[in-house]
């Protein structure tokens, strides 16, 4: 193989695995089923939780998901 190909599978490799990273990602919650009513998701199972639902709060990279 020629350096130049070696050097582009290297930057193509590491491009991939930032961007598994970056897709893994996520929510800090309690997985939801899909048929769980709005108003229930992301809130947690303790006392506490179910007075006050979790806040919504932006994420930079919630455009991009």
């Amino acid at each position: 193989m020629s350096k130049s190909l070696v050097k582009f599978a290297r930057i193509t490799f590491a491009l991939s695995l930032a961007g598994v990273v970056v897709v893994g990602c996520g929510r800090k919650g309690d997985l939801d089923r899909p048929s769980t009513p709005v108003e229930q998701q992301n809130v947690r199972k303790s006392d506490a939780a179910k007075k006050d639902p979790v806040a919504e709060r932006p994420f930079i990279l919630d455009k991009l998901l």
